[in-house]
């Protein structure tokens, strides 16, 4: 099972604990994240399913390449962190 955490700076918006839950991609993990958290998905999510500008993950130390498809593989231990991006000029 991959490990999720998710950033304070998210906490704010939605509580939401650190979680193992099952997930061969990050889009079926946040899947399962959202059967139990249904309000998560749209502050993480835009209306086309891709993940919104201001929120970032990284799996296993690296940041994620598919941020529309999310079709980012995770092996059975992953670390999975959802952060707030930063932005700014």
């Amino acid at each position: 099972m991959a490990h999720i955490v998710f950033a304070p700076s998210i906490q704010r918006h939605v509580e939401i604990p650190e979680l193992d839950l099952p997930g061969t991609t990050l889009g079926g993990l946040l899947e399962e994240v959202f059967a139990q958290y249904p309000r998560l998905r749209g502050y993480l999510l835009d209306d086309q399913g891709g993940l919104r500008r201001h929120v970032t993950v990284f799996i296993d130390g690296l940041r994620l390449r598919d941020r529309l498809g999310l079709s980012d593989a995770l092996a059975a231990e992953s670390e999975v962190y959802v952060v707030q991006a930063l932005s700014g000029g």
